[in-house]
């Protein structure tokens, strides 16, 4: 299990064991490291993880607090941790991704135009050192729709944007626990865009493929 990972279950369990409630303060940041074993840097990923998902509420200069969300709803959003890792139909999804992403990225590549590329060059630069996991999700969700209009088939399009829907919070979630996500999902972008721009088809099928199976391999592989 990855070491964050390991922080956020720990976190976890002691939301679903009530040893910390709705509107508790977490304990100061080295107090709770120390007591739960693990370093402070994979505890502040945890806990970043965990504000993403709303079970936990970071105050600046306040402290940390478990969510005021009713105890069902906070279980609820406890309960897509374990879903996401034994959801066999997510990753039913990906696979489908996986065989048509590529094609619809290969045709695109043979017919998408200048002011296209540009505008998907442009799209792609909105993300910088600062930008959150989510904005890089929707950025990307963004990106292959916009590939997926080029390649000129709606069908395909609407299609994978029905597909993506339901991937939102795992691909989220790896950028927010898995070491180095975003900058790989970055540098794909670029390397898919690239190979399109050198009306290089097979190429762009080729790094849309891995693109897509580096998110359903973690899936796969995740505890």
């Amino acid at each position: 299990m990855a070491v964050t990972d390991e922080a956020i279950e720990k976190i976890k369990e002691m939301i679903v064991s009530g040893r910390l409630r709705p509107g508790d303060r977490l304990p100061k940041e080295a107090d709770l490291a120390s007591n739960l074993e693990l370093s402070r840097s994979s505890l502040r990923e945890a806990v970043r993880a965990l504000s993403a998902l709303r079970i936990l509420d970071v105050r600046q200069g306040d402290g940390t607090y478990v969510t005021s969300l009713a105890p069902s709803l906070l279980l609820e959003a406890l309960s897509f941790l374990v879903d996401l890792h034994h959801d066999d139909t997510l990753l039913e999804i990906f696979e489908v991704r996986r065989m048509l992403e590529p094609a619809v990225t290969a045709q695109a590549a043979i017919r998408i135009d200048i002011e296209d590329l540009d505008a998907l060059q442009k799209h792609l630069d909105k993300i910088h050192p600062g930008s959150t996991v989510e904005e890089l999700v929707a950025n990307d969700l963004e990106f292959h729709s916009r590939i997926a209009a080029a390649s000129g088939n709606s069908v395909l399009k609407s299609l994978l944007d029905s597909l993506c829907a339901p991937t939102v919070r795992a691909r989220i979630w790896r950028g927010l626990t898995q070491e180095g996500a975003v900058e790989r999902t970055v540098a794909e972008h670029v390397a898919i865009l690239d190979a399109m721009r050198a009306r290089q088809p097979e190429t762009a099928r080729a790094l849309a493929t891995v693109h897509v199976l580096g998110v359903e391999e973690w899936l796969r592989k995740a505890p």
